[in-house]
């Protein structure tokens, strides 16, 4: 009897079955999207402050400045 109705109808039966129920899904994800939540007010969390670190290698410039002034004066003497 299934197979009388997809012959008759030129195959679309099943193609049309599955349109209906694509539709019918896209409108109950849409209904339950658009009924979600509630009337209180939204709690909104205080952005994180992220500071920047240095790196241990530019405190070893400032010293090796020195290191090579040093030397220069001791090395002119």
């Amino acid at each position: 009897m299934c197979l009388a109705i997809v012959f008759r109808t030129g195959g679309n039966y099943l193609e049309d079955n599955m349109k209906k129920l694509v539709l019918a899904a896209a409108l109950a994800g849409a209904a339950t999207t658009a009924s979600a939540g509630s009337l209180a007010q939204p709690v909104i969390e205080a952005p994180v402050v992220v500071e920047e670190t240095t790196s241990s290698s530019t405190g070893i410039i400032v010293p090796l400045i020195i290191l090579a002034v040093v030397a220069a004066a001791v090395a002119s003497n």
